[in-house]
């Protein structure tokens, strides 16, 4: 052993030790790595940052930025619908369905895209059913690693296996002589989360249900009232003809008209002076028994079967927020009925307080003061131009994505598309996704300090910094030296115990180093194994292009990387959920490569 290996050995042990004890945060660890390699001759300082201009890096950066774009232009409610109708607010259905998806695109896509492809779709589907993003992430992170396994196009090391073994004088696989194995991993990963998620999942909610607490803050400490009923006005309800002021609906039956609609048009917080018309479908806010005398006395049609206003229940568009009348506020000794609220700024008045006097009946009268706070329910859209700081003060955050962008769901997908196509027809990885993701800003889907903000840095720099790790366990011999040593101590051992060890050794080495690197590295090393063993060699080159997606037990893997932040996972999050599933994975690579190749 040289000394070079036996420092990228130390490394790499401070290294684990770090991440498991959780001393320091992931990318904090990774910046340290990649300094201390160049620090101590083992890469050079231009090898110890190739990582921050990396493949996986820029791949991810990229991803990040497509992902938000597909999310910001509306696009994924057409993912997200059709599955929670599906699947409904089950969080094994949930589990099972999306993870099915997921790896079934992995097949033929990079599991980076199609993670990045359910990631803001999974985040939504999580706001609306309640769920913690943390349950749903990592089994949708990991069925999309696992798919990748479904053929020889689903992931780096099967895409640069065949390559290897011709050149190691080996015949090469065929397009789909992984799918049975494929189809196994991806159907124990599923079978594990819903059999034992309960027990290896985070229970409690990551920094993505903010949204829903802030939300939730205010509905509790102004006790305002949450669901949305829908009716129906038939041509002989004595409410056709009149004005919402003259059906008295909030002065008399206390309920907020939050919107109407014909056919496909949707009138949202129609002015006091729009006629009621047959036909007409109304969102109303308040308590059943009020909504109940109001559809009675009007002869309303009221069925739980009525098509819903969707976009009223999708917290991400819509939902409360409170305001505060400034000291020079040009509303300032007006009422709500004077300043037109609903006709200029689109949004409906829920509560009053001023002083010590809280009011929820109709206050559309009542003169506002400076220091008067004012509860109104719409879309964020229109709260964001209402709060220009003179005339009115927003308290509450505006926590959801603005939907500028939904007029382009159509050039989104489309920029998402031919990113991964690109990606597919042999353009490098990085360049078919940052062209994708470029096209968007310059599409105006995102605007470029939006594309910014939309990088997760944390997850940048923990990829950036462990890339030289790998280059220093290459560069120096240290991989070769572990792997040689381990398979010494194998020698004339029985075939079952070196294929675990095989698959145990790319398990480890992808952790480490990318996945295509490791299998780059142990592949001709086992077909030498294989020659001198007996075994078959092909079986062994397969193991290993299987094992080096094992990468389970740290966010070290792109598709783990990505979820993190998200998911609001730990270090020991991935320890517990991945090394059951990293056992599961070897014990049916291995088990198939015995079967089949042996």
């Amino acid at each position: 052993m040289t000394l070079e290996i036996a420092l990228v050995l130390i490394v790499l042990a401070i290294t684990i030790f770090l991440f498991v004890s959780e001393l320091l945060r992931v990318d904090i660890v990774a910046i340290i790595v990649m300094i201390s390699l160049a620090w101590l001759g083992l890469v050079t300082p231009v090898e110890a940052f190739s990582g921050l201009a990396s493949n996986a890096v820029i791949s991810i950066i990229a991803v990040m930025i497509l992902g938000y774009g597909v999310d910001r232009s509306g696009a994924m409610n057409r993912i997200t619908r059709p599955i929670i109708k599906t699947a409904g607010s089950n969080e094994k259905r949930l589990i099972g369905l999306v993870s099915l998806a997921v790896g079934s695109m992995s097949a033929f896509l990079q599991n980076i895209g199609a993670a990045a492809l359910f990631l803001p779709a999974m985040t939504r589907i999580a706001q609306r059913t309640d769920i913690p993003v943390s349950r749903l992430l990592m089994p949708m992170g990991f069925a999309a690693i696992l798919g990748g396994n479904l053929s020889m196009v689903g992931s780096s090391p099967l895409l640069i296996l065949n390559d290897l073994l011709r050149q190691g004088g080996q015949e090469s696989f065929g397009l789909f002589c992984v799918t049975p194995v494929g189809i196994t991993l991806l159907g124990s990963g599923i079978l594990y989360f819903l059999i034992f998620g309960k027990a290896v999942l985070p229970q409690s909610k990551p920094d993505d249900s903010k949204k829903i607490s802030t939300q939730r803050r205010l509905i509790e400490t102004w006790h305002l009232p949450t669901t949305i009923y829908t009716c129906i006005v038939p041509s002989k309800s004595s409410l056709v003809g009149k004005t919402r002021e003259q059906a008295e609906i909030w002065t008399k039956y206390k309920l907020n008209l939050l919107a109407l609609a014909e056919g496909d048009d949707v009138l949202y917080a129609p002015w006091r002076h729009t006629p009621f018309v047959p036909g007409q479908r109304l969102a109303l806010l308040g308590n059943q028994a009020d909504l109940m005398r109001f559809v009675s006395d009007y002869e309303l049609m009221f069925k739980k079967d009525i098509k819903p206003f969707e976009e009223l229940e999708a917290t991400e568009k819509v939902g409360f927020a409170e305001f505060v009348i400034p000291a020079r506020s040009p509303v300032i000794g007006k009422t709500l009925t004077e300043i037109a609220i609903r006709k200029v700024y689109g949004v409906e008045p829920i509560m009053l307080f001023s002083g010590e006097q809280e009011v929820h009946d109709d206050f559309s009268y009542h003169v506002l003061r400076a220091g008067t706070s004012v509860i109104v329910h719409g879309r964020w859209n229109q709260i964001k131009a209402m709060a220009d700081n003179t005339t009115f003060v927003l308290v509450t955050p505006i926590e959801a994505k603005e939907a500028v962008g939904e007029s382009k769901p159509l050039a989104a997908t489309l920029c998402f598309v031919g990113a991964i196509i690109l990606a597919l027809s042999g353009v490098q990885l990085s360049l078919g996704l940052l062209t994708g993701a470029v096209a968007m800003i310059l599409l105006r889907i995102v605007p470029i300090d939006e594309a910014y903000r939309a990088v997760d840095w944390r997850t940048v720099f923990l990829l950036a910094g462990l890339i030289p790790l790998g280059i220093a366990m290459d560069n120096t011999g240290a991989a070769q030296y572990a792997a040689m040593q381990m398979m010494e101590l194998l020698e004339g051992s029985h075939t079952i115990v070196i294929l675990f060890a095989v698959g145990l050794l790319s398990t480890i080495f992808s952790l480490f180093m990318s996945n295509a690197a490791a299998t780059v590295l142990l592949v001709p090393l086992v077909l030498i194994i294989g020659n001198i063993s007996g075994i078959t060699p092909r079986g062994l080159a397969l193991l290993v292009a299987l094992c080096a997606s094992n990468s389970f037990v740290l966010p070290t893997h792109q598709v783990n990387a990505l979820i993190m932040s998200p998911g609001g996972y730990r270090n020991a999050d991935y320890l517990r959920a991945g090394g059951v599933m990293s056992i599961i994975f070897i014990t049916v690579a291995v088990g198939f490569i015995y079967l089949f190749y042996m």
